[in-house]
């Protein structure tokens, strides 16, 4: 593919794919054609939570790293990046010393990747989109679905806009619909999400009865690690040495949005804090200081989220968004966007255009879209997957109580849901859905 369509005489870049075969011995002609999270998330890891989820149960399904990405070519990893975070959870997350430890990574990755000739304008989601226009030609495709979860729905939903030819379905799974995802937009998502789970905590007896007041308790402890934060060894969740691990408000906050601390153990971990045992959060923080080296594409992530979400607000418009969010949590917690820190920083770094006038739009579609959300999502809240839907015109949404990000590898109702509205995308069998509840909650020994 041209690297940069505006320019195609110049530099080539190569994308790796993978047709996986269908199941079925008489498989429906029409495959299916991934767009994985992140940005810069490793697709080919995806591949047997795909699988297990059965997209390939009845159809090929299309696999491609995107520009970028792990196995594209040139791949824009930055394992400075990747070591930086391996050290910050010793670290407080907030703090302008951390800021200026990330900034120096991401400067030193920058600077490697601009003079080894790369640009760096040319990783955002319309060229991310138009290569799988190329792909689908290239592939002598008619027609195929498209299915995309997190920043894929965002590219999914770019894609449908801009080259809505030879699709026939589309699914949509944890929306972050282009026309609004921000900075400040993330704590709405997270209000959202982590409010959902306290909720389904206070209509559960059992878990109510343990844990009557979460949503104080949890913001007194945002507020008193803020102030004193705690400092302990923690064991990472996958074994290996105990590791230092800070714990401040916004580590505590981070780990949260990042589920990091499974939905199902937030009340337990929220209590035991508060009663001195810090041990799931801790254990949860240790779990970032063993990342894949070069497992993430840090360059791609950072050209679309400084092009196409940090342009447009102030720094005051998403502490604003913040205090709206969770009123009472402490103004250095909520200055970092939750994933995000010190991403208006990083982007003055990272110096690519600004691209929101040409991206922040919303699709509109007569194609059939399936938009799948779980109540539990603090990353992309459950609520954009309706707001999408206002101008796809033949679209069904499907809300999958007690589950978080990325919903089909978790629900089989979401697989179930899935299956049949790529067999018949106009009428969907959703009917599995409205019997749903989220699993019970941990309780924790006083």
């Amino acid at each position: 593919m041209p690297e940069n369509r505006a320019h195609p005489g110049r530099r080539t870049i190569r994308l790796a794919v993978a047709v996986i075969p269908a199941a079925s011995a008489r498989p429906a002609g029409d495959p299916v054609v991934f767009m994985a999270g992140g940005p810069g998330g490793d697709t080919f890891d995806d591949i047997p939570f795909l699988t297990a989820s059965g997209l390939n149960r009845d159809r090929e399904l299309i696999i491609m790293a995107q520009r970028g990405n792990r196995y594209s070519r040139p791949d824009l990893a930055c394992p400075e990046v990747d070591r930086f975070n391996a050290k910050a959870v010793g670290l407080r997350y907030g703090t302008p010393s951390t800021g200026r430890l990330l900034l120096r990574a991401v400067k030193t990755c920058r600077d490697r990747l601009v003079s080894g000739g790369i640009d760096l304008s040319a990783y955002n989601t319309a060229e991310n989109a138009t290569d799988f226009a190329d792909l689908r030609k290239a592939l002598r495709i008619a027609r195929w679905n498209v299915y995309g979860y997190s920043y894929g729905s965002n590219l999914a939903l770019t894609y449908l806009r801009k080259h809505p030819r030879g699709i026939r379905a589309v699914a949509l799974d944890s929306v972050a619909p282009p026309q609004v995802v921000s900075l400040p937009w993330t704590w709405s998502s997270a209000r959202e999400g982590i409010g959902a789970v306290l909720a389904a905590c206070a209509a559960e007896p059992r878990c109510k009865s343990r844990y009557p007041h979460l949503p104080r308790t949890l913001t007194q402890q945002v507020r008193r690690l803020e102030a004193r934060p705690l400092t302990l060894n923690a064991r990472p969740p996958r074994g290996g040495d105990p590791v230092k691990v800070v714990l401040d408000g916004g580590a505590v906050a981070d780990l949260l949005v990042a589920s990091t601390v499974r939905p199902v153990d937030v009340p337990a971990a929220i209590d035991e804090l508060a009663h001195g045992r810090p041990e799931r959060f801790a254990q949860a923080r240790a779990a970032g200081s063993v990342p894949v080296v070069g497992e993430t594409a840090h360059g791609l992530a950072q050209s679309v989220a400084c092009s196409e979400w940090v342009p447009g607000h102030a720094a005051s418009d998403l502490l604003k968004a913040g205090r709206r969010a969770f009123p009472g949590w402490p103004d250095p917690v909520l200055a970092q966007a939750p994933q995000l820190p010190f991403q208006k920083e990083l982007c003055r770094v990272w110096d690519v255009a600004d691209r929101t006038r040409s991206q922040r739009v919303a699709t509109s579609s007569a194609v059939p879209v399936l938009i799948l959300s779980g109540t539990f999502d603090t990353k992309t809240g459950a609520r954009w997957g309706r707001y999408a839907a206002r101008t796809l015109h033949r679209s069904t949404t499907v809300l999958i109580p007690g589950t978080g990000h990325w919903v089909v590898p978790q629900s089989p109702c979401a697989q179930r849901v899935l299956a049949s509205f790529l067999a018949r995308p106009t009428a969907p069998d959703t009917g599995c859905a409205a019997g749903l509840a989220p699993k019970p909650f941990t309780i924790s020994p006083k």
